[in-house]
């Protein structure tokens, strides 16, 4: 057994031995193939000068395929070659103008499918480089675990070898970088970064073993080493090309997990990960490849984040920390700067704008937005909805990061718009509380406690965020509208996602959580004085903002603490107020507002608490919402008429005619219903009065159209929709609720002609009529066929009418007497008769038409219905005093169509 284990610890040291050996004499081989190649290309060279006037440059071989261009670190002098003659020994040691090196970091784009492609070249040719790194990191590593497992070596001499191993790896590595080089074109390339880059992976791996495995050291001693470690790489990252760090980072990274071990808390290992990202950004910072900072930091995450799923709870609230940090390093490590100062184009503009010649932004900029993309995803999802500590660990972590890119990063104005990505997580990470809040609230009948803070810390964390970021607004940098808007939506909003989710009404109460609301909104007011003094009256925008966040924190205020109707006139009030700043201080903006208040109260009257309110509800408060908002809203419309804003004026205007008419109608049916006790269900009143109200609802959404905007598709639809409630009313009340048929025996209440017949029937023709005058955006035949529609339901009034003024309350078919018959036709001949003085008056070739019409429905209604009931004398004069009126009524025709001929011949000269 003895024997085997020997012969296992020769053959696990003598590989990477054959390795070196072999690598060190194949790079001898290329080395003098190179020289060979060299000679020859520079004999070429001279014959080819030689039958030329002027000599061209020596051609040289071209470099072996890397996906990276290492920046040399310092100038070296050209290598010294003998020539052929003078004028190529000329050419050959001319000395090259050095490349200047950027000032800044690298403007590149990392992930390219140029530089995907080359990545892909290159490992393909030199992948062996890459599998000998791998090799011997993983040789150094199973030299402690197999130790370990076989029990062969005491633990310190383990730790021992593992140290002795790397530094040996590392200074194998330097012996072949200063003996033979490690430029590209040398025949040792990428040696030197293997050696050293799995040499820094073995001593990173024993320092772990050290510590996790053996406990030797302690967490500080851990600490100093892994530093020490990591210090060590970023000398040689200097000297060496990217392969080392890429080989470092990476096998840092995953040496943990291959060396497996157990603890009661493995969160040191995020102490570890952050220091390897930490070291992998800090060589990217100074030699400028940019991809190894990428690698560093999907690493780091991805590092952490597998730790944090093994691990479990132990972990998790660390988690959200080391994420902050990460984001935090790659913030300042990439621009070398204590307060990071990145410039240029905002990421969200590039991404999301709609300008493609935009210029992209820095790589700097695009890796911390990276970073800060995925902290903040990283942390939200790691919140847990049960454990109070990790909800708060992720509240202060994301309100940290907020606060660190508003205020420390206060110089770097291409990181403002990634403020939002925190903010939204944090919102979302309160909403998602609900459960701890109701650990916190679950508190025992009959006992006196404390009400929770847990509301009041989290408003006084938006209103914090919210005031950093109006000052830092107010530095005017090129994002100062973005901040400007983002501190007038934090502070409300958190508030708003915990009332939603949360309903801290229930333990604080109305009052109490009012006054959250009111404070938010007493901010918002204070900031908005600050913009306001300093942007002057030339730009309001941010303003604005400020003041339609303090407005929308009153009607919070007020929907916490109101009843219904005070809280709906307390919003149209609110509409008033926004109307009158705007005619005061010039702010576009309080149209939005005036929009939402619109929408907001419009939602109230008609949907919650709604019709059945309005229906059932206590009079005096429904007088009060409904009076109050079409007082508001007529209010607001002589405010902005003055200012002009069209918008706003044909918004409030339809809510206030569509108000009104609600009004109205839900009046007179309280009225009918006080006045009757009937019962509303199944009425042709109740069903006229319902139809009613969606046409003008329609209506309205149809006004609004000429609005134009985003909006236009939307109110199409809910025009389309509220209409189609309406017309399917009036055929309701046409078929099943008309009072001719006996379907539910809903008599006629009322007197005559002022009866129940008008909410049914006259209520809908009025709506159509005004719908066809009012209308604008109504094309001819839209308002041709809405003014059918009310002529129709007004000739249905009148007949029903005639029938309830013959047979009283009970109209049911088909009972009819001779003198209702007559009445009809009286009705008919005098419709057509007002119908044909219209056009003699105007003079209307088709209201003539539309007259005659009448008067030959009259006409045939006496030859085929009401002739048969006449007799005698009666019936002979009767056809006598008819003909004699057609007669007479034939001439009038012509005479009309005469003068009305000549009346357009004159209006065309």
């Amino acid at each position: 057994m003895d024997q085997i284990v020997i012969l296992a610890i020769v053959v696990i040291v003598a590989i990477p031995v054959a390795i070196i050996y072999l690598l060190i004499s194949n790079a001898h081989l290329n080395r003098r193939v190179k020289a060979l190649e060299q000679l020859v290309a520079k004999a070429v060279a001279n014959a080819a000068s030689k039958s030329k006037a002027e000599a061209q440059p020596l051609s040289t071989v071209a470099p072996k395929p890397a996906p990276w261009k290492p920046a040399e670190p310092e100038q070296t002098k050209p290598p010294k070659v003998a020539a052929a003659s003078e004028p190529a020994k000329a050419v050959s040691t001319a000395e090259v103008p050095p490349q200047s090196e950027p000032d800044g970091p690298p403007k590149a784009v990392v992930f390219t499918s140029e530089k995907l492609q080359a990545l892909g070249q290159w490992l393909t040719q030199n992948w062996f480089y890459a599998a000998s790194a791998v090799s011997l990191a993983l040789a150094g590593v199973f030299l402690v675990l197999y130790g370990m497992e076989q029990g062969l070596l005491p633990p310190s001499v383990r730790v021992a070898m593992a140290f002795g191993f790397g530094f040996s790896l590392v200074a194998a590595g330097e012996y072949i970088r200063r003996r033979f080089g490690d430029s590209e074109s040398s025949s040792t390339a990428y040696l030197p970064s293997t050696f050293s880059g799995a040499g820094i992976v073995t001593l990173f791996g024993a320092v772990l073993s050290a510590r996790l495995l053996y406990g030797f050291i302690g967490p500080e001693i851990a600490l100093i080493a892994m530093a020490c470690v990591g210090a060590m790489a970023m000398i040689l990252g200097w000297f060496y090309g990217p392969l080392l760090t890429a080989v470092g980072v990476i096998g840092a990274m995953i040496a943990p997990f291959i060396i497996g071990g157990s603890s009661e808390n493995p969160s040191m290992l995020l102490v570890y990960f952050a220091i390897v990202t930490c070291v992998g950004l800090a060589i990217d910072t100074l030699r400028r490849w940019a991809w190894v900072s990428v690698i560093s930091l999907i690493s780091g995450f991805s590092a952490g984040t597998l730790l944090m799923l093994g691990s479990g709870w132990p972990v998790q609230i660390y988690f959200a920390m080391y994420c902050t940090l990460l984001a935090v390093l790659a913030i300042a490590i990439p621009v070398r700067k204590v307060f990071p100062d990145h410039s240029g184009s905002l990421l969200s503009l590039s991404v999301f704008g709609k300008d493609k010649d935009m210029a992209w932004p820095e790589f700097p900029t695009r890796l911390a937005g990276g970073a800060i993309v995925a902290a903040s995803v990283l942390i939200f999802t790691n919140t847990s909805g049960f454990r109070v500590d990790m909800f708060w660990a992720s509240v202060a972590t994301l309100s940290i990061l907020t606060l660190l890119l508003l205020l420390w990063a206060h110089k770097a104005p291409a990181l403002a718009d990634l403020t939002v990505v925190p903010v939204v997580a944090l919102i979302a990470t309160v909403a998602g509380g609900a459960r701890v809040w109701s650990i916190h609230t679950d508190i025992p009948a009959g006992l006196d406690a404390p009400k929770p803070l847990m509301a009041t810390i989290i408003v006084a964390i938006g209103i914090v965020i919210s005031v950093s970021a109006a000052w830092r607004s107010l530095r005017n940098e090129p994002a100062s509208v973005l901040l400007a808007l983002g501190a007038a939506i934090t502070a409300p909003a958190l508030a708003i996602a915990m009332d939603i989710f949360w309903q801290p009404i229930e333990v604080l109460g109305s009052y109490a959580w009012a006054l959250h609301a009111m404070i938010i909104g007493a901010v918002m007011v204070g900031v908005a004085e600050r913009f306001a003094r300093a942007d002057g009256p030339d730009d309001r925008n941010r303003m604005s903002f400020a003041v339609l966040s303090a407005l929308a924190c009153i009607a919070f205020a007020m929907i916490i603490m109101f009843s219904t109707a005070a809280l709906t006139t307390a919003v149209a009030v609110t509409i008033v107020a926004a109307a009158w700043l705007d005619k005061k201080f010039d702010l576009p903006l309080m149209s939005v507002y005036i929009t939402t208040g619109v929408a907001f109260v419009g939602y109230r009257l008609v949907i919650d608490p709604g019709l059945h309110w309005a229906a059932n509800g206590p009079l005096a408060e429904m007088i009060l919402a409904y009076v109050g908002a079409v007082a508001a809203f007529s209010v607001s419309y002589w405010l902005v008429r003055s200012v002009k804003r069209t918008a706003s004026m044909l918004l409030l205007e339809s809510a206030a005619l569509s108000a009104l008419g609600i009004f109205l109608t839900m009046l007179l049916y309280r009225i009918i219903v006080s006045l009757s006790g009937a019962d509303a269900s199944d009425s042709h009143w109740a069903g006229g009065i319902g139809a009613t109200i969606w046409i003008v609802l329609g209506m309205a959404q149809l006004h609004r159209i000429q609005i134009g905007g985003r909006f236009t598709i939307l109110r199409v639809a809910l025009s389309l929709v509220y209409m189609a409630l309406g017309v399917l009313g009036v055929l309701l009340t046409l078929t099943v609720f008309n009072p001719l048929f006996d379907f539910y025996g809903d008599p006629v209440l009322g007197p005559i002609l002022l009866n129940t017949l008008i909410p049914a029937y006259v209520l809908p023709a009025a709506a159509f009529g005004f719908g066809a005058w009012k209308l604008q955006v109504l094309k001819r035949w839209q308002k041709l066929g809405f003014a059918v529609a009310a002529l129709a339901l007004g000739g249905v009034w009148l007949a029903l009418a005639i029938r309830h003024f013959w047979r009283g309350a009970d109209m049911v078919l088909p009972a009819m007497e001779q003198p209702e018959l007559y009445s009809y036709t009286v009705a008919l001949l005098v419709i057509g008769a007002g119908v044909f003085y219209q056009s003699l008056a105007r003079p209307s070739a088709l209201l003539r038409k539309v007259g005659l019409v009448f008067i030959g429905l009259a006409v045939a209604k006496v030859f085929f219905v009401d002739i048969s009931g006449l007799g005698g004398l009666i019936r002979v004069f009767s056809l006598l005093f008819l003909g004699l009126s057609l007669a007479g009524l034939a001439w009038l025709n012509r005479w009309a169509a005469a003068r009305t001929r000549d009346a357009d011949i004159s209006s065309e000269q």
